[in-house]
């Protein structure tokens, strides 16, 4: 394989006018700054549209894209709003305030949407062609109805009728026409844009991986139209939940509350769920990052009445069956495995197996002894994830004795950086790793300030840090191109 440098950094820290990262001008500028640095690819988080804790990983769809992300000033050269009727929000301020950006930007939707029905026949040709190419669109328009309808309380707690919906139908929803047709709208909005961001991408040698969590949220429009491919009651309660025991994040162990998937009955059906997702994500990004793979090894499993992760029991998973059934059903698709944590043998000669690799955090190993085991080839290798603190939060924290050890093995690898976020992701683009990933928060030698998650929290700090402008950016960028060069890895 060739050597390749990757850029993390999730969408919503991308420098934005209107509150929060989106698919508008600065993303491309973005990825100008990507390319200009010799990068090969742009590794981002989920996209897909969150509840109310903002994280990526708890959606409401494994499909719908967060309207979010949809760019303003897109709309007006889309000639649906006036460019003149656009004005910034929260420009310049280093964090998202979903709240305040969602309430912002629908009132321009709306406008948008009048615009559309009234002109259609302008867009309907391409409306139409992505109705038809989205499977998944009416599914995700009627949860979507259901759940505005009952003032976005969890299916589980609607009305009979609605919560039931997908097995009996009972419900006649020629009264909800146009409700529909907006919700499908802005979904047509949100992939039309990334779309063009992606192609953009392409015409500067820059691919896009993509984020899939390897569960779906209970509260989801996945769960509610199959809840026959989870361990679920026969009121749609779950039986048992997804987390992770005791580990280095969480004495008590995480406690996801995702739904366990009844893989027995998914077998049947050659894993159909699975296979609609990767599908769907495989057309949007040219890689994908599977978040808990370990799980397709074994998973922990949680009865739902336990209020911690302690008490559950690790249980074999699908393994090769449906990782198979993933690439028959997608050939060509371009896997990650994101693989931390105490795993079996088994989840690396799964990988091994079916060619994927795994991920190598050189921050989980930063002592002098660990650092001079060699990375393995086939591995992505990351200073750090959106998981982690930032590389310079950790060292501020180390203890003299330990600084001083980290800054004496540096220096013998012939590493003289005078800051420490530097020193580690110099050593890192030259590991032997075939990818090594850095964060933009360690290119730019942040600290606490760009932490983007703090696992097993509901931080209202989580999910919100954002670059408020490029003023040194494109300076830091810059600075890594001539390791990417000397490492071998200049995306040519």
């Amino acid at each position: 394989m060739t050597r390749k440098a990757g850029f993390l950094c999730p969408m919503f820290s991308v420098p934005g006018n209107q509150g929060i990262g989106d698919f508008g001008r600065k993303t491309e500028r973005m990825i100008d700054f990507i390319a200009d640095a010799g990068y090969s690819f742009w590794q981002l988080l989920p996209l897909q549209i969150t509840g109310s804790t903002h994280s990526p990983y708890q959606a409401l769809s494994s499909f719908a894209g967060d309207p979010i992300y949809i760019n303003l000033d897109r709309l007006a050269e889309m000639e649906l709003i006036a460019q003149s009727s656009v004005v910034n929000l929260n420009k310049f301020r280093n964090f998202v305030d979903y709240a305040q950006v969602r309430s912002f930007k629908e009132s321009y939707f709306q406008k948008a949407f009048r615009t559309f029905k009234k002109n259609f026949n302008i867009y309907e040709k391409e409306y139409l062609k992505f109705e038809k190419k989205a499977y998944w669109l009416n599914d995700w328009a009627v949860f979507k109805l259901f759940r505005d309808l009952h003032n976005d309380i969890p299916w589980i707690e609607w009305d009979e009728e609605y919560k039931n919906y997908p097995q009996t139908k009972e419900i006649d929803l020629e009264e909800y026409l146009d409700e529909l047709l907006y919700i499908k709208f802005l979904q047509f909005l949100f992939y039309k844009q990334l779309d063009d961001i992606r192609n953009y991408a392409h015409k500067k040698g820059i691919k896009i991986m993509g984020d899939v969590p390897f569960y779906v949220d209970y509260d989801s429009a996945d769960v509610w139209m199959n809840k026959k491919d989870f361990l679920l009651y026969e009121d749609g309660t779950p039986k048992f939940i997804a987390g992770c025991p005791p580990d280095y994040f969480s004495e008590t162990g995480q406690r996801w509350g995702m739904p366990i998937y009844n893989f027995e009955q998914q077998e049947k059906d050659g894993f159909k769920f699975w296979c609609t997702r990767m599908h769907w994500t495989n057309c949007c990004y040219d890689m994908v990052r599977i978040d808990h793979f370990r799980a397709f090894d074994t998973f922990w499993k949680i009865p739902a009445s336990s209020p911690t992760a302690v008490y559950g029991e690790w249980i074999l998973g699908p393994s090769h069956k449906l990782i198979q059934a993933i690439l028959d059903a997608v050939p060509g698709i371009e896997l990650i495995a994101e693989d931390l944590g105490d795993i079996r043998k088994e989840v690396i000669e799964l990988e091994e197996d079916f060619n994927i690799p795994g991920m190598d955090v050189i921050l989980f190993r930063m002592e002098p002894k660990l650092l001079k085991k060699p990375s393995k080839k086939n591995v992505v290798i990351y200073t750090g994830t959106h998981d982690n603190a930032t590389v310079n939060q950790e060292y501020q924290d180390y203890s003299k004795n330990k600084k001083i050890n980290l800054r004496r093995f540096f220096k013998k690898q012939g590493y003289d950086h005078r800051n420490f976020n530097d020193l580690v992701c110099h050593f890192v683009l030259d590991s032997q790793a075939d990818i090594a990933v850095l964060p933009l928060w360690d290119i730019c030698g942040f600290k606490k300030e760009a932490r983007i998650n703090f696992p097993g929290t509901l931080s209202h700090e989580n999910w919100t840090w954002k670059l408020k402008d490029f003023k040194n950016f494109e300076d830091e960028m810059m600075k890594t191109r001539e390791w990417i060069v000397s490492s071998n890895r200049l995306n040519q």
